[in-house]
């Protein structure tokens, strides 16, 4: 095979693709080569079915989190148009450039499929209101929700427009990125390549492969948090006021006996909960869908607080591992418990699950979960399903559902320029591996960033 590009993209999670996109765009005589250690979309399979294999079997590539799509591949499908949250990236290319770069990204997914789905906003809400009522903030952005099933789609219509055109190597990981007297060469399992621009995207599941690159090549870092929390499952009907009118709430507490700041996060409504893959360990997250006869009765949320360390102690990442481990160790998995039983300080049992008025839609080990989270985090989970409650009510109800834990790792934050250039030219670093975005809209508009600036270098 060819072994010398004109750019290499290492990733092809949303800011790999967004960024080989725009170069085909631009500059479509050049040669880009995408390398990316999972399968392409059509093979990303998980092997859990419910039925004969109800559980995670670690596969050596987890498809949930890995290949084309990256670990937004199966998400839900929200791009959240808004510098309030999801990344720093207007940090770097300024509030007005970042929020053009999302909607142009948007832009993109409406004419690949995505056409016809509604972009929810939070302005001039009544809603907003209520919340500062009940000691509560909603946080402003624009939300446009493509769904798991059209998410899929807008990925597949993209892929297809440039697998002639962008060179893609699947199952073929990374392994080491050298710098030359005039580009980058990159190892792999079956050999070398090279190129003159190297774009590196390789997402949350590569945080500790990133880490080793920044190590062998003396880039600065500093560490990032971590969060850690629960997904909240309860009826639907319970958030339909919030649901129908924002879709998503970001909405954040700042507790009373702490003072810590909890938010909720990635909203399903009639959607249902599922098991992330993340280095080995189970975790929790949430899913939903366009297609209505997919749909659930269940709305689910995640609720979660955030730690940073210093010193003596950096390693976030290695905290969340710790106490997601635990939870792996006690559960089998992820373990699920009543809200009320959380109350009354005992677990939960499969007969007081089944005996609730909430079908779960994940199969989870019925336990308590005040054995696995610290706490000053399960103290703030509480007040703030309290504070909901004020909004939502029945969001406190006995049977509301609760799947620990839910752990958003970010990488260590990668010193980078306003043009997510390392201190290596032409050496650049985006997407949530960067530490720089966290979220579908962020990473995808880091990767068009990039693109241009490495289109308007070749003049």
């Amino acid at each position: 095979m060819n072994t010398n590009f004109d750019v290499i993209i290492i990733g092809a999670g949303p800011g790999g693709i967004f960024a080989a996109y725009e170069l085909m765009k631009l500059k479509p005589e050049l040669s880009v080569a995408v390398f990316e250690s999972g399968n392409p979309l059509e093979k990303r399979k998980c092997p859990i079915d419910g039925d004969k294999i109800k559980s995670c079997i670690n596969c050596p590539t987890c498809s949930i989190m890995s290949g084309f799509g990256g670990a937004g591949a199966f998400s839900d499908g929200k791009y959240n148009i808004t510098n309030a949250f999801g990344g720093t990236l207007y940090e770097h290319v300024g509030r007005d450039a970042a929020t053009d770069l999302m909607k142009y990204v948007d832009n993109i997914n409406m004419t690949h499929g995505g056409e016809g789905t509604k972009l929810y906003t939070t302005s001039g809400s009544e809603f907003k209101k209520k919340c500062i009522q009940s000691r509560l903030t909603l946080l402003d952005a624009s939300v446009r929700h493509l769904g798991t099933d059209k998410n899929y789609v807008v990925l597949e219509n993209i892929y297809k427009e440039m697998k002639d055109k962008v060179q893609f190597f699947f199952r073929t990981p990374v392994e080491k990125v050298r710098k030359l007297d005039d580009g980058y060469e990159v190892d792999y399992k079956d050999g070398t390549a090279s190129c003159k621009y190297c774009v590196i995207s390789v997402g949350r599941s590569g945080s500790k492969w990133m880490k080793t690159v920044c190590d062998d090549l003396q880039i600065p870092t500093k560490s990032n948090r971590v969060d850690l929390g629960v997904r909240v499952e309860l009826p639907a009907v319970v958030f339909e006021d919030i649901t129908n009118a924002l879709y998503e709430g970001k909405i954040v507490y700042q507790t009373q006996k702490f003072e810590d700041n909890v938010r909720t996060f990635c909203m399903n409504p009639h959607g249902a909960v599922v098991n992330e893959n993340t280095n080995g360990i189970i975790t929790v997250n949430g899913h939903s869908y366009e297609d209505p006869s997919l749909q659930t009765e269940n709305t689910n949320f995640a609720l979660l607080v955030s730690k940073h360390f210093s010193e003596p102690f950096k390693d976030s990442n290695g905290y969340g591992e710790s106490i997601a481990r635990l939870s792996n160790m006690l559960g089998g998995g992820v373990i699920v418990q009543r809200f009320g039983d959380l109350e009354r300080g005992r677990r939960s049992t499969v007969k007081r699950i089944e005996e609730g008025t909430v079908r779960p839609t994940l199969k989870a080990t019925p336990g308590d979960l005040s054995l696995v989270l610290p706490k000053r985090i399960l103290d703030g989970i509480i007040e703030m399903i309290y504070a909901l409650d004020k909004i939502a009510p029945g969001t406190a109800n006995d049977d509301t559902l609760l799947y620990g834990v839910e752990v958003k790792f970010y990488n260590m934050e990668v010193a980078v320029d306003e043009k997510l250039e390392t201190i290596y030219p032409d050496l650049f670093c985006i997407g949530d591996g960067s530490g720089v975005t966290h979220s579908l809209s962020h990473a995808s508009a880091s990767g068009v960033h990039v693109a241009r600036e490495i289109a308007k270098r070749l003049g």
